[in-house]
This record gives structure tokens, C-alpha cells and sequence, in this order.
């Protein structure tokens, strides 16, 4: 097996939530390439990005985990060799990211879990599905490389990638870009099909426009806390299941 990128030297250079939700809305973030702030969820790689700091806010400020789930973490983190860190890689122009790291935070203080979370680009958005570490030493390609969304028969950097650690680095879960009941490419695939006598602008534009109140309705709070789920049946099972 490969040597894992992520040593305790390098989690710590990570930025916890708090440090991420200013650095979104800092010039340091707004000056890198972004993937558009007209689109709801990218589709302009190249334009300017936008500030969604408060947005990160918001959904923080409302996000709840349920009673369960509190006491699911809390549980989980008390067994032996239970979470005890999460890292995370992002982009906040990212509405996966957007709609689950600020559950990810109240998760991390439930169960008194370290999260650190990390860029997945440079100055530049990744132009491919697999990114080159050498080719962008000012991003954290390496990381990303690492954990790759594997589905259906391929891989690619998609986003949020949530991983959970013991607190001596042993990996235990890994989450990726959204929980298994959004079905998200059939509700995006419906959203920017042709209606009878639209244009294609038209039907981009209505599309943007459905796809911007999905994000703002309880949708996609509702897939935040089905994140949170998963996640925690997913330690459950490797903590209970002794593999032979």
C-alpha cells in the first residue's frame, strides 16, 4: 500500500471551520479562479469567485444534528480505536461542499472530533478528472489524488471528501460529494433538459434558477443530515464488523 499523504504534521496545517469560513470571503480566496458565481454550482470555469462566506455562515448557524445522531457520535467516539479527526477537502464554490461542511463542523463538536479542512486547487480549478500533483505544487492534488471518488467504474476529484481518522491517523470512513439517497445527476439531468419550446438559454437559465431553490429549500438540508446518517452507520460497521 502507498504511503498515505496525510501525516499528523501535515492534518495541522489544515484550516478548521472557523478559519475556513473567513478564508472564503478573504482576497486571498476571491483571487483564485473560480467556477463562476452566476452558475448555482459552477459551469463558468475561469470567471471570478464569489464570496460565500456568508452562506457557510448561515447553514452553520441553522445546522442541527438530530438526537440521535448526537449521541450515535458520541458513542462511536468513546469506543476504542473510534473518530477522533476528520479532514476534509473543499471548494466553496462547491454546493455539495456548501450543503455539507458546516454539518461536518457540528459533527466534529458533537463527538469532539479535530476537523481540518484543505483546498483541493491552487489558484487554478482543476481542468481534469484526475488531478497531477506536479503540475500545481500550490495545490493539495496530492491529497486529493489519495482520495479519489471511485463509482461505477471510474474515478475523479469531486467534492466535499470527508475522511475520518482514529486519533493515530488510522483511516475508518470516507465520504464523498453527497449522500447515496440525492440523487443528484437525474435532478440535475432533469433541470437542464429542453422544456417543449425553450431555447437552450432559456433552458439553461430556468434550470440555474430550479437548481438555486433547490439549494435554498429543505432539500438540501434534508441530504446534509442523510450525510451525517451515512457517515455514522458507515463507522458503526467498520468498528462492529471484525473482518476475517
Amino acid at each position: 500500500m502507498a504511503k498515505s499523504a496525510v501525516t499528523p504534521e501535515r492534518f495541522a496545517k489544515g484550516m478548521t471551520f472557523d478559519e475556513y469560513m473567513k478564508y472564503t470571503g478573504s482576497q486571498e480566496n476571491l483571487a483564485r479562479e473560480g467556477f463562476g458565481s452566476y452558475y448555482p454550482d459552477g459551469g463558468g470555469k475561469g470567471a471570478p469567485r464569489k464570496d460565500n462566506s456568508a452562506v457557510f455562515r448561515e447553514r452553520y448557524a441553522k445546522a442541527r444534528l438530530g438526537d440521535e445522531q448526537v449521541a450515535a457520535i458520541k458513542w462511536l467516539a468513546a469506543q476504542p480505536g473510534g473518530p477522533a479527526k476528520i479532514l476534509v477537502i473543499s471548494e466553496d464554490w462547491s454546493s455539495d461542499c456548501r450543503r455539507d461542511l458546516p454539518v461536518l463542523a457540528r459533527l466534529a463538536e458533537a463527538g469532539g472530533l479535530e476537523m481540518r479542512i484543505f483546498n483541493r486547487d491552487g489558484k487554478k480549478v482543476l481542468g481534469t478528472r484526475t488531478p497531477d500533483p506536479a503540475a500545481a505544487p500550490d495545490a493539495n492534488y496530492d491529497l486529493m489524488l489519495e482520495f479519489l471518488n471511485e463509482k461505477n467504474g471510474a474515478a475523479w476529484a469531486s467534492l466535499p471528501v470527508a475522511v475520518f481518522y482514529t486519533k493515530d491517523f488510522k483511516e475508518l470512513h470516507r465520504y464523498h460529494e453527497y449522500p447515496a439517497i440525492y440523487n443528484k445527476d437525474r435532478i440535475r439531468g432533469h433541470q437542464q433538459a429542453s422544456r417543449p419550446g425553450e431555447t437552450a438559454d432559456q433552458a439553461r437559465d430556468r434550470g440555474m434558477r430550479e437548481f438555486a431553490a433547490l439549494q435554498a429549500g429543505p432539500f438540501f438540508d434534508l441530504w446534509a443530515s442523510a450525510a451525517v446518517g451515512e457517515i455514522l452507520s458507515g463507522i458503526h460497521e467498520k468498528l462492529v464488523v471484525v473482518e476475517t
